[in-house]
C-alpha cells in the first residue's frame, strides 16, 4: 500500500514582491519520503522553500499539506500554524542559550519537556552535551542541534535549507547519510534544499531538478541519472557528453563511434537527427577496438581513473577505466561503448531526413 500524500504544489507561482522566480510548479510528496530541491543558485528552489514554509506569499496555484491549503493567492496560512520545521543554513542557534534550551525552544508547554529534550540529544547522539553552548560546539555539533530543535515539536514536515553547506566535505558526506537515518527511523517527512547532487541523492527519495524557475522533473535519482526527460537533466545530473547521430531505426541509431542499440524502442523516425548522451561508465576500454581515442586528460580515482578522451572528429568524451589500466595524456587507446541503455533526445527544430538504406550507417557530428 503506497504512502499518503502528505505535501502538494499545484501550478505554484512564487517570488518576493511582484517578481516571480518560480512558475507552473507542480510536485508532491508523500508522508515518510524526503524529497530535495537540486539546482544551481538563483533558480528557484529556496524560494520554493520559503513558499511552503510560509515566509513568502503565493502568486498563483497553491500548496496543501496534509490535504488542507496553506496557501493560494490571498491567503497564507502562518508559519507557526503550519506543523513545518526548519532548519537554516546558518542554525540560527540562541547563542545565549544552552544546548538542551535550544531544543526545549519549541516545545515550552509540552509536558514531557525534558524527557524530549533528552530523546532528541540521544538521537542526534549529542548525550550529555545538554549543558554545553552552541559556541562550545562543532559546526557538525551544530548542525545537529538546529536538527534536533526542528524535530522536537514533532512536525508533519521538515525543511532543510542548504544544511550542510558550511561543513567541510568528508563531515557533508557522514552527516547527510546520518540525516536520513534519523528522518527515516522518525518516519518524518523532508525537503531539503541543495546545489550538491552528491548530497542530494544520499539523503533523498525524489529529486526535483530546477532550471530558472522551473522544475524540469521530479524523480527517483535512479531515474534522473538513468531516465532524464530533458537535455538539461542529462547534463546537469551525473557526468556525460553529447554525441551527434541520427536514428536507422525506433532501435538503433548511427553514429561516429558506429551503430548504437539501445534495449527499446524509441518513438523517433528513422532519418532523425539526435543528441546521444554517453556517460563515462558506458565507454569502456578496449585494446583490440577499431575506435581509438586520445587520452586529453585523466583524474586518478582509486580503484579507477577517469579519463578524458577525444576522438578524431574533435568529440569529447569521458570514460571510467579500472585504474590498473594507466595510460599518458597524448596515447592512443581502443574503446569500445557498452551502453544497452541509450539516453536520446531529438535536436531541436530538426526534421526527419529521408534515408536511403545504404545510408543507414550515416557519421555526422554537431
Amino acid at each position: 500500500m503506497s504512502a499518503p500524500l502528505l505535501l502538494n504544489l499545484r501550478n505554484l507561482a512564487c517570488g518576493y514582491g511582484d517578481q516571480r522566480i518560480v512558475q507552473t510548479l507542480n510536485l508532491h510528496l508523500n508522508a515518510g519520503d524526503i524529497g530535495c530541491l537540486l539546482g544551481s543558485s538563483g533558480c528557484g528552489k529556496t524560494t520554493t522553500l520559503r513558499a511552503i514554509a510560509g515566509f513568502e506569499p503565493v502568486h498563483e496555484g497553491e500548496i496543501q499539506l496534509a490535504g488542507e491549503v496553506i496557501s493560494r493567492p490571498g491567503f497564507t496560512l502562518a508559519p507557526e500554524k503550519r506543523r513545518i520545521g526548519m532548519v537554516f543554513q546558518d542554525y540560527a542557534l540562541f547563542p545565549h542559550l544552552t544546548v538542551a534550551q535550544n531544543i526545549a525552544f519549541g516545545i515550552g508547554k509540552h509536558p514531557r519537556q525534558p524527557a524530549v529534550v533528552e530523546e532528541m540529544l540521544d538521537l542526534v547522539k549529542l548525550t550529555g552535551l545538554g549543558g554545553r553552548y552552541p559556541h562550545e560546539l562543532s559546526g557538525g555539533q551544530q548542525q545537529r542541534v538546529a536538527l534536533a530543535r526542528a524535530l522536537a515539536p514533532e512536525p508533519q514536515l521538515l525543511l532543510l535549507d542548504e544544511p550542510f553547506s558550511n561543513l567541510d566535505v568528508e563531515l557533508r558526506r557522514r552527516l547527510s547519510h546520518e540525516v536520513r537515518d534519523i528522518l527515516k527511523s522518525r518516519g518524518t517527512s523532508a525537503i531539503l534544499v541543495t546545489h550538491d547532487q552528491e548530497e542530494a541523492f544520499a539523503v533523498s527519495d525524489q529529486v526535483g531538478v530546477f532550471k530558472e524557475g522551473r522544475l524540469e522533473q521530479w524523480d527517483t535519482p535512479y531515474n534522473l541519472y538513468h531516465e532524464p526527460q530533458t537535455p538539461f537533466v542529462a547534463s546537469f545530473v551525473g557526468q556525460g557528453y553529447f554525441i551527434r547521430g541520427q536514428m536507422n531505426s525506433h532501435e538503433a541509431v548511427g553514429t561516429e563511434l558506429g551503430e548504437l542499440r539501445g534495449n527499446r524502442a524509441y518513438p523517433m523516425t528513422a532519418g532523425t537527427p539526435v543528441d546521444v548522451l554517453l556517460r563515462p561508465d558506458d565507454i569502456v576500454h578496449a585494446p583490440q577496438s577499431p575506435l581509438r581515442a586520445q587520452v586529453t586528460g585523466k583524474s586518478f580515482l582509486g580503484a579507477s581513473t577517469l579519463y578524458r578522451l577525444q576522438l578524431p572528429t574533435g568529440s569529447q568524451l569521458e570514460a571510467i577505466f579500472p585504474s590498473h589500466d594507466d595510460h599518458a595524456l597524448g596515447d592512443e587507446v581502443g574503446i569500445s561503448v557498452a551502453a544497452d541503455h541509450l539516453v536520446l533526445f531529438a535536436v531541436p527544430g530538426s526534421v526527419a531526413a529521408q534515408l536511403h538504406p545504404a545510408q543507414a550507417g550515416v557519421r555526422r557530428h554537431s
